[in-house]
């Protein structure tokens, strides 16, 4: 079972392709995996959501491609551009998710 756990929304700084762009506007939740016992399961979560897409221009171009978003509080996420009018994704762990692996 996965759960919302929590909501980021705000303006932060978007690496795409080797090209920084600040003040893109984002909105990610992120999903945690919950054993039966209802317990959280460790390297099993989402993060869903969508950035302002039309900051990249070739958009379209890009889908598939690996992003990384600075949140406005510091924090960094690496998703993937899943579609050209913004949507976002992250699932499981791995060297490109995490620190852990």
């Amino acid at each position: 079972m996965m759960k919302r756990v929590e909501e980021m929304s705000g303006r932060g700084r978007l690496e795409c392709g080797g090209a920084v762009y600040p003040g893109v506007r984002y909105d990610v939740a992120r999903y945690q995996g919950y054993s039966p016992a209802g317990l959280p399961v460790p390297g099993r979560f989402r993060l869903d959501g969508s950035i302002d897409a039309a900051v990249l221009g070739d958009a379209a171009e890009r889908v598939g491609s690996s992003v990384t978003l600075g949140l406005d509080d510091g924090r960094s996420l690496r998703l993937t551009l899943v579609d050209s009018d913004g949507g976002v994704l992250a699932e499981g762990h791995g060297p490109s998710r995490c620190g852990c692996c």
